[in-house]
Order: structure tokens, then C-alpha cells, then sequence
């Protein structure tokens, strides 16, 4: 796609704080729309066979999965707007099951839509500028980034502009639509990670240089899957007027060594695992000192327009503290408890950032109904200037509320089984849907979740153990990244029964790191009994409000795994 076209207003009425497709985006969506329904037609018909049409399905995020297929619809750096929200709640009701599931790549999946009926969603989905390209296939897929995006304390800049200029870069690009692999991008701008950008192919972080000049430290490398690896840094410190070519050369530099013998060693992490960090890094280097820079060189005006979209909304002159809230929380303690999980600190005085949990006790994680979808949108039009994001955690986040609003909100979501105070905490927990749907799964997911968080269901029991992130995956292929939880809980086929192998120390973070194995696998049922035992051995040990995965460091691996050493001797059917 184009990055050199002008810009025109969107047909989504609400205020300018994301990007508005121009007639360019509109047209490229429109074209590829109209293309896969001819596609389709032919599909029907039988002149193509399904091996001759799963590229084509593929393009379009279109997946077969074990019952039927399985729809992945984009949304680029986890930003939607409340129109977007509904259209989505429409699609679910009239061509799937009346929900949809929120992913790990600040996606949304359809599970059960029919073959002859996608055309007419994705035609419905470009009527509010979304679609579903590059969400599968061996191409550049979702840019991500980290959803308190714009209204971080704690940020340099958005990274959602940077984020907006690599989807356009991306999109249907030439030379890399056909990679030897998938490959992901994630950006943050903040000085906390919650964009997992070591565990990606590439990771930007918004820095800053000597000058006070904002830049980009460039990571590559990363992944997770049967083979996960942290990324590494490549380049400090690459300017804006550069990244462009930087990334380019990166991308030539994989296109042409990476491994298409073996698509298991076939991501770009391999090749620089197997090259090691210094040889890439020269070979980056060297493609990027001889490719033609004026071809690339980013016009800062083209920067600006695509920036230009994400201006903040009309914040209002507020005090930083609300004695309305104050009084609320001291009148209602479920509130007092969510606002103390679930809400965060945001950059503009009297506003807060909510994180909507899609994570009820016993739920499926990271699924929402139409009407909680719907009930979402109207959420963010009457409290947050009709804007939502999608975290990588599988929950929803309000940027714009004002502290004032915070008790109204909370009561809406109440009403909606959308208040689940458990952002962060036990039973918020990332999960893959597993062998409920995915063809490539081999162990179930889904129910290893809700046992999980049944047997942590005590609220103030949850609150006592703090932050812990809990990831669990149905295969190898990692999708719910259970590499990088504090536990993770990984679902395989052993002898023809499921068995879960579990791993501590996993982290997502600046500080990012890949757990380590506890031991031999153990049943589905015996699963929430060791994570209890673990959990177990973290308070009495912890050092005050000590996090789990600072616990486990400072004491190391061993002792965790003695401790379901010492329960086994004792009895305990582990």
C-alpha cells in the first residue's frame, strides 16, 4: 500500500484521535474484497480445488479449523472505534454464533462462519474501514503495540503513528508477501513493555538520543513456538527518517538467507540463532549502506499526516483527584477492588485509563458476546470519545475516562458481566483456544482456563497473591504464550492422553526471559493443583509485595521444583 496519498474524512463519526482510511485505503480494501468473492465463487463451483483456494483464503484471513472455518479479522495496533465495535457485534449475530474471540495479536476470530457467507463480511467489515488482511500467511502480519497507547504515564510518544506507517509499508508489499515464514511486528513507546516486544520477529522501542531526538532501538529476533528465543538488540538507535530502510534491509537480509527447507527453522529467529546476532547485524548493515536511501527516506511531512489522525481528544481541564470517586470507593467496596485492579494511571489529570477483563471466573478467555460488544461501544461513546483497544492479553481497554465517570462506567459493565476485577492478577489469564477449535492443537486450552480460575475465584485471595501471569497454550506453535508466563502451562498429546507441561520464570518485559521446564507432564485435572502449590510456596516466601516472578529469581528454579517434589512424597496426587 501507498504511503504518498492525501487525506480525506472518514465515514466513522467520532472524533479524530485514530487513523481515517483516505480513499486510498477504501479502494485497496474494496478491490480486495470484490477479488476473494470472485474467489469464492470459484471455490463453490468446484473450478477450484480447496488446495488451489487456500492461499487465496489464506490472503483474506480465512482458516480451516476443526469444525469450520475460522475468520481473523485485523485490527492494527489494537485501536477500534466504537463504530467498528457494533459493526463487529452485527457480524456475530448474523453470520456466526452471536460472539467472537479477542487474540493474543490484538485480533478478533469468527469460529463459525460459512464459506459462502465471508465475502459479504469482509464487504461488511470495509464499509468501517476494517478487513482481514495479512492476518495469516507468510507475510508481515498485525502490527502490534502497546495498548495504553497515547495515554501512558510513562510514555516517550504514541507509538500508534510509527505502528500506522509500518501497516501501510506492509501492506501488500511486493517483496515480502511471500516470506519463508509469518513475521510480527511490535512497537511500544513507553519505558514499561506491555507490547512483548522481545518475543517478536521485530521489536521497535521508542527512544530518545543524546540530542533529545526521538528514534527507534531496533530488535529482532524473537519468538516463541517449539523454538523460543528472546530477541536481541540489532541496532540502538535507528532515526525516524530511517526506519523505513532499516527495516527493509532487515527484511531482504531474512528474505534472502532465511530457511524455506524447513518451515520449523524457517522464522528469523532461527537465522540469527544460527548466525549469531553479529553476522546478521553486518549483513544488515551492509544491504542497508547500498540500498538507495532517497527511495526510502521518510518524508517528515508523510509522517505527519499519518500522525495527524491520532491527536488527543478534548480532554477537559479536571482536578487530579475526584472526590466523587473518593466517595464512591469508600461507599462500595466491589467498586473500591476494581478501581484498585483494573484501573491505571493516565497522563492527563482527572482521566484514567479501564482495562475491561474478558476474563470472568469460569469464561472462556478473550471471548466477547455481541451484546457485550455492543454494550462496549456504547461504554466508550458516553465515557471515553468513542475509542477502545485491544490488548495482547485478550482484554479491552477504555483510554479516555474521566475519574469522575469511573463509578457510572463500572456500574454498566456490571450489568454486562464485563466488571471481573482481575486485570493482572491469577485468573486473568491469556489463552489459546486449544483443541475446542484449532486444527493444530493438541491438548485443550480452554477448560485448563476455567479450572484455573475457579480454583482461584476468591477475590481477596487473588489480590493477596498480586500480579501473576498465567499463559497457556493447546500446541507447540505458542499462540497463547506460555514461554513468557511468570506460569505457563503448555497442552500436549502423550500416548494418546493430554498431558501439560509446566514452566516458571517467564517473562514479557524489558526484562524478558523464557520459563523453565518444572518437570514431567501431568494430567488435566492435576493442573490447578500444582499451580496452587506453587502459589502456595510463593507467599510464604515472597519478601512483602514481592511479585511471583521476583520471588522465583531471587530463590531460583530448584527450589520451586522441590516443592512439588516434597508434595509428591507427601501424597498429593501430583
Amino acid at each position: 500500500m501507498s504511503i504518498n496519498h492525501s487525506n480525506t474524512v472518514s465515514r466513522i463519526n467520532s472524533p479524530k484521535t485514530t487513523y481515517q482510511y483516505d480513499e486510498f485505503d477504501k479502494d485497496f480494501i474494496r478491490e480486495r474484497v470484490a477479488e476473494f468473492r470472485e474467489q469464492v465463487r470459484r471455490r463453490l463451483e468446484g473450478s477450484l480445488t480447496e488446495e488451489e483456494f487456500r492461499p487465496f483464503r489464506l490472503m483474506n484471513g480465512l482458516y480451516l479449523q476443526l469444525h469450520a472455518y475460522m475468520l481473523r479479522v485485523a485490527i492494527p495496533y489494537g485501536t477500534l472505534t466504537s463504530q467498528q465495535m457494533r459493526r463487529l457485534a452485527e457480524i456475530a449475530d448474523r453470520w456466526d454464533k452471536g460472539y467472537g474471540h479477542f487474540t493474543t495479536r490484538q485480533n478478533l476470530q469468527y469460529n463459525w462462519p460459512k464459506l459462502i457467507d465471508t465475502p459479504d463480511i469482509l464487504e461488511a467489515l470495509a464499509e468501517v474501514d476494517m478487513h482481514a488482511i495479512q492476518t495469516s500467511g507468510n507475510c508481515i502480519r498485525n502490527v502490534t503495540a502497546d495498548h495504553f497507547a497515547g495515554v501512558a504515564a510513562d510514555e516517550i510518544e504514541d507509538p500508534r503513528p510509527t505502528a500506522e506507517f509500518l501497516r501501510q509499508w506492509a501492506s501488500a508489499h511486493p517483496e515480502f508477501s511471500f516470506l519463508p515464514r509469518k513475521f510480527k511486528i511490535a512497537i511500544t513507546g513507553a519505558t514499561h513493555d506491555r507490547a512483548a516486544t522481545l518475543a517478536h520477529d521485530i521489536g521497535l522501542r521508542l527512544v530518545k538520543n543524546t540530542s533529545g531526538d526521538v528514534g527507534y532501538c531496533v530488535i529482532i529476533g524473537g519468538g516463541l513456538g517449539r523454538s523460543p528465543f528472546i530477541g536481541k538488540i540489532i541496532r540502538e538507535y535507528v532515526p525516524r527518517t530511517e526506519l523505513l530502510a532499516y527495516l527493509e534491509a532487515i527484511m531482504r537480509v531474512y528474505n534472502r538467507y532465511g530457511r524455506r527447507d524447513n518451515k520449523y527453522k524457517a522464522r528469523i529467529k532461527i537465522l540469527v540463532h544460527e548466525k549469531g546476532i553479529e553476522t546478521i547485524r553486518a549483513a544488515v548493515e551492509k544491504e542497508f549502506a547500498t540500498m538507495d536511501h532517497t527511495a526510502f527516506q521518510q518524508d517528515p511531512q508523510e509522517f505527519e499526516r499519518v500522525a495527524a489522525s491520532f491527536v488527543s481528544p478534548p480532554y477537559e481541564a479536571l482536578p487530579s483527584e475526584s472526590s466523587k470517586l473518593t466517595k464512591a470507593r469508600l461507599e462500595t467496596p466491589a467498586f473500591d477492588h476494581f478501581v484498585s485492579v483494573n484501573v491505571s494511571e493516565h497522563k492527563i489529570a482527572g482521566y484514567a485509563i479501564v482495562t475491561v477483563s474478558l476474563k470472568p471466573i469460569n469464561g472462556i478467555p478473550g471471548d466477547a458476546t455481541s451484546h457485550q460488544m455492543r454494550i462496549l461501544a456504547d461504554a466508550c461513546d458516553r465515557f471515553g470519545f468513542g475509542e477502545l483497544r485491544v490488548s495482547h492479553e485478550q482484554n479491552i481497554i477504555l483510554p479516555h475516562v474521566k475519574k469522575d465517570d469511573l463509578f457510572a462506567l463500572w456500574q454498566t459493565l456490571t450489568a454486562a458481566d464485563l466488571a471481573t476485577a482481575n486485570a493482572g492478577l491469577v485468573s486473568d489469564i491469556i489463552s489459546c483456544p486449544g483443541l475446542d477449535y484449532c486444527s493444530l492443537a493438541t491438548a485443550r486450552s480452554i477448560p485448563i482456563a476455567q479450572a484455573i480460575s475457579q480454583r482461584f475465584s476468591d477475590m481477596a485471595r487473588q489480590r493477596r497473591i498480586g500480579k501473576l501471569g498465567i499463559k497457556i497454550s493447546g500446541c507447540i506453535n505458542a499462540c497463547g504464550h506460555h514461554h513468557i508466563g511468570a506460569i505457563g502451562v503448555l497442552g500436549l498429546e502423550k500416548k494418546g492422553q493430554e498431558s501439560y507441561q509446566i514452566t516458571l520464570g517467564g517473562d514479557p518485559g524489558f526484562s524478558a526471559s523464557i520459563g523453565e521446564i518444572l518437570g514431567p507432564g501431568v494430567s488435566a485435572d492435576q493442573v490447578p493443583e500444582v499451580i496452587e502449590h506453587l502459589v502456595d510456596f510463593y507467599l510464604a516466601e515472597r519478601h512483602e509485595t514481592e511479585a511471583f516472578i521476583d520471588t522465583w529469581r531471587r530463590l531460583g528454579h530448584a527450589r520451586f521444583k522441590d516443592v512439588l517434589r516434597r508434595e509428591g512424597e507427601d501424597g498429593a496426587d501430583i
